[in-house]
């Protein structure tokens, strides 16, 4: 696939993105093209290498070949100078939520501001009990993350991922391990913040009813390729058999459950 280098409306493009470890290959020849103020859903089956890829898309990990474009720059090839400066313009919600335990959640969501900027205490105090508020949880600064349950600390976890004011993030798995209802509140916070903050998603998952909630586009993960995508009543009609055993939760199909 050829990329436009002249297009600006495109956050993120992966073009043709191989990646083998310990000769076993998990992504063989990637493509995938995010568009600005968007959210591009990843679904797959568990194992599939939606994590792998969304490491790629922030340089955590190199392809073995391809590229990697954020808003134009190739990051394959950059410095670690120059790809810290574009990891900046990321936010990144982990499946854990990864607190700190021995911060409060005050602290945690403050660190990067604390690390990376010159404001004040009292600037970073505010700018992080604001990122608080727009998650419904500026009521528990002084807590600790042991007092939180799963659906708390994901919301901290993403009031962290914005402080910075990211031009995107990236979610890994946002909905896992929740109930059906929390699961809900995160799928709306999701389309919250791309709505007020103009952000572009990216989120990988394999809860396919949060997919057709968040995304603008859904892309399948499968054989280490993007095998098809579509917004998400083209997915919910395609007749791709991949897709429609994935999105059934069928064990009969092409898709094998040990792979």
């Amino acid at each position: 696939m050829m990329l436009d280098m002249n297009d600006n409306s495109y956050m993120i493009e992966c073009d043709n993105i191989w990646k083998h470890f310990q000769n076993k290959p998990v992504l063989e020849g990637v493509d995938l093209k995010v568009a600005k103020g968007k959210a591009m859903v990843v679904i797959g089956q568990s194992g599939c290498g939606k994590s792998v890829l969304l490491k790629h898309l922030v340089g955590l990990l190199k392809p073995d070949r391809g590229r990697v474009l954020v808003e134009g720059e190739d990051i394959t090839m950059m410095s670690r100078r120059n790809l810290f400066r574009v990891r900046m313009r990321f936010g990144m919600v982990f499946q854990s939520s990864a607190l700190f335990d021995s911060l409060t959640v005050g602290e945690n969501v403050s660190l990067a501001l604390k690390e990376h900027t010159q404001k004040s205490n009292e600037e970073i105090i505010e700018i992080a009990r604001e990122k608080l508020q727009m998650v419904g949880m500026d009521e528990i600064t002084d807590k600790m993350p042991a007092e939180l349950s799963g659906g708390m600390k994901k919301r901290v976890s993403i009031a962290r991922a914005i402080v910075m004011n990211p031009a995107c993030v990236l979610y890994d798995e946002p909905t896992t391990g929740l109930d059906p209802i929390m699961a809900d509140v995160i799928n709306n916070l999701i389309l919250k913040l791309k709505s007020e903050l103009h952000i572009t998603s990216v989120i990988v998952t394999h809860d396919i009813q949060s997919a057709y909630k968040v995304a603008d586009s859904i892309a399948m993960l499968h054989g280490g390729k993007i095998i098809t995508m579509g917004t998400p009543d083209e997915v919910r009609m395609s007749d791709n058999e991949f897709l429609r055993q994935f999105i059934e939760g069928s064990a009969d199909g092409p898709i094998s459950a040990g792979v």
